[in-house]
């Protein structure tokens, strides 16, 4: 293992992902206590204090673990892992089947909102000489992380934001059904991700479409730059 690139890929990408799931879990908690829940706001997750959203094990060693397991496989590394969940008492919203869509909405929409700031950083640095390009590859990170998360997020899968987005869209009866998959949710997730069918079924497919989005966004400030 090369000790020096794995120190600098730490540091470049250290920013993005303390940004991404910080923001991520704040606006959950913003969006439910806007919606009549103040849980995850009396518990003083409402914040953009980093160690408050921080999971020990989800979000240090779970990702530490699968890039020392997986970086030397072809295709690799993997890495996956998870914040700690701001609590939603969904029960309290105002209207708990409508309103807890735009709680589960939240979280990439904000991750989606931070990748184009991202890009917009990814195509001033470039165009400016000055610039290091250590901060460079940070944005470029930082596009990346963040699309990841919110593409991931958006699997419509219970405990996932996609899967509650889904038990709020569906009929009430089927909704139950969907939101009794939660406990098994990320071992489902996960067993597809193992078998190498998550990545061709969901993740490929939308990335590509979250990057050709971004890419439309900030294409005329890039041509403005040129």
């Amino acid at each position: 293992m090369d000790i020096a690139n794995l120190i600098q890929t730490v540091a470049i990408y250290a920013l993005p992902v303390l940004f991404a799931i910080t923001l991520h879990e704040a606006a959950h908690g913003y969006v439910a206590r806007y919606f009549g829940d103040n849980t995850a706001w009396l518990l003083g997750r409402v914040t953009l204090n980093p160690l408050k959203h921080i999971d020990p094990i989800g979000t240090i060693v779970m990702p530490a673990m699968m890039y020392l397991a997986t970086f030397a496989i072809p295709g690799g590394p993997f890495i996956l892992g998870y914040a700690k969940p701001v609590p939603v008492r969904f029960d309290k919203l105002k209207n708990p089947k409508r309103d807890m869509i735009w709680v589960a909405l939240a979280g990439p929409g904000v991750n989606f909102i931070q990748a184009l700031i991202w890009a917009v950083l990814f195509v001033v640095f470039d165009k400016t000489d000055a610039v290091d390009s250590f901060f460079v590859l940070m944005a470029k990170a930082g596009i990346v992380v963040n699309l990841a998360l919110a593409v991931l997020n958006l699997f419509p899968l219970p405990p996932l934001d996609g899967g509650r987005v889904l038990v709020g869209l569906l009929p009430w009866r089927y909704g139950q059904y969907v939101a009794r998959i939660e406990p098994f949710g990320f071992f489902i997730v996960l067993g597809l991700i193992v078998f190498k069918v998550f990545g061709p079924l969901w993740m490929e497919p939308m990335m590509a479409l979250s990057f050709r989005m971004v890419n439309s966004l900030i294409t005329p400030l890039a041509m403005i730059l040129r």
